[in-house]
């Protein structure tokens, strides 16, 4: 049953009648791409991370995962919003996070178990979980109120934390979308100001605070909301130009912190001004490395791109359709990568092949998930639901135009 008093009538009349444009395909192979690139960096000293962003600029996969993130809660729960009201968000926020927070704790469970059975040694101490191996029971206490995290399992705990809250923060974003979307730039300045933090265990803090990673889940779900707004901003040719030369600083920059003879092109000063970033509470120069990438790929790639329909394409797609557990497929395929690493060979060969050999296995795992959750007859309801989902983005927009 319906939750008719949380849907506002005037709203649901005034829903324009929108032809079936499908789902937007870009949006799953961003994320698919992301979490390729995830898988790559996550392995040391791997030849494969040079296909990745973290090595031509100031941002890396992250970033791209988050603003996905974002956008995709916006869709999804915009869309429950219009069949079942405010009820069923609010249900569907909490299953979904209770689902993350399971998957974290298996996850951690798993990282455990392989440390184990690779005989503990430097890699308890490199993937965070020695103290887990000597003391279990107040790891897994600690681990269950999401202050205790393996190496690379640090997005999961932001990402339950964030689907808690995606119900009042949609509520919000229909209603004042720009002062929202204030507020949460305006979090993120206080922690670059104050040094906000959110306190970890045994000792430092988050990996991702969650206090300034909340701008670029804010910033997805506002621009499904209010995008059409400023898109003539986002694809003017000053926003072009802009981009293009902050893309190509950073590039130098990157560049020249890894390769001796561009060290003479950035002035010593401005490098040790730049360097390190502060990727825990989302350095400045990351946010706006990641804003000239998207505003670079609102011009390059449009929403029919021919190359969707590659088999590649294809792949990061359906990678992307079941972003959960093909990234803590990745997390355990990097640790799995790493042991082969220092335990066979480091050689180049083999690190192509492990970067190779884990992204297809990606692929198959996904693309069986998408096996098994579709069945001959949910094709029909399959189909009428995209139509749902433009309406609920159009009825968003007109919720925040009122």
């Amino acid at each position: 049953m319906h939750d008719q008093s949380a849907t506002p009538k005037p709203l649901v009349d005034e829903l324009l009648e929108l032809k079936d444009w499908g789902r937007d395909l870009r949006i799953d192979a961003c994320r698919g791409i992301a979490l390729w690139w995830i898988f790559l960096d996550h392995i040391p000293n791997n030849i494969g991370s040079w296909l990745t962003p973290r090595n031509y600029g100031f941002s890396d996969a992250a970033e791209v995962f988050m603003f996905i993130s974002g956008v995709t809660c916006a869709l999804a729960y915009g869309k429950t919003w219009r069949c079942e009201g405010w009820t069923g968000v609010i249900g569907r926020t909490l299953r979904r996070s209770w689902d993350i927070y399971v998957a974290f704790l298996l996850l951690t469970l798993a990282s455990a178990i392989l440390i184990h059975l690779v005989g503990g040694g430097p890699s308890a101490d490199a993937s965070n979980t020695r103290i887990l191996l000597d003391q279990p029971g107040a790891t897994l206490a600690r681990a269950a109120i999401l202050q205790y995290r393996p190496v690379n399992t640090d997005v999961l705990p932001i990402f339950v934390l964030l689907h808690l809250l995606f119900a009042p923060l949609l509520w919000l974003l229909l209603r004042v979308p720009n002062l929202t979307l204030g507020a949460s730039l305006a979090l993120y300045v206080l922690v670059h100001v104050f040094g906000w933090t959110v306190p970890a265990w045994p000792n430092s803090h988050w990996a991702f605070n969650p206090m300034a990673w909340q701008l670029l889940v804010v910033l997805g779900a506002w621009w499904i909301i209010e995008g059409n707004k400023v898109q003539p901003w986002v694809r003017s040719r000053a926003a072009l130009v802009l981009a293009v030369l902050y893309l190509l600083f950073s590039l130098i920059t990157a560049l020249s912190w890894r390769i001796k003879p561009l060290e003479a092109l950035i002035p010593q000063m401005l490098a040790h001004l730049l360097y390190p970033l502060d990727k825990s509470n989302l350095d400045p120069l990351r946010l706006l490395h990641f804003l000239a990438i998207a505003v670079l790929a609102a011009w390059l790639v449009p929403r029919n791109w021919r190359a969707l329909k590659t088999p590649v394409m294809r792949g990061a797609i359906r990678c992307g359709q079941n972003s959960l557990p093909i990234y803590c497929l990745g997390v355990l395929l990097a640790f799995v990568s790493h042991m082969a690493l220092l335990d066979i060979s480091n050689g180049l060969a083999m690190q192509i092949a492990l970067s190779v050999g884990g992204i297809i296995a990606m692929i198959v795992s996904a693309t069986l998930l998408n096996l098994i959750s579709i069945k001959p007859r949910q094709q029909p309801a399959r189909n009428s639901s995209l139509l749902s989902e433009n309406q609920a983005t159009t009825t968003m927009s007109q919720s925040a135009r009122r």
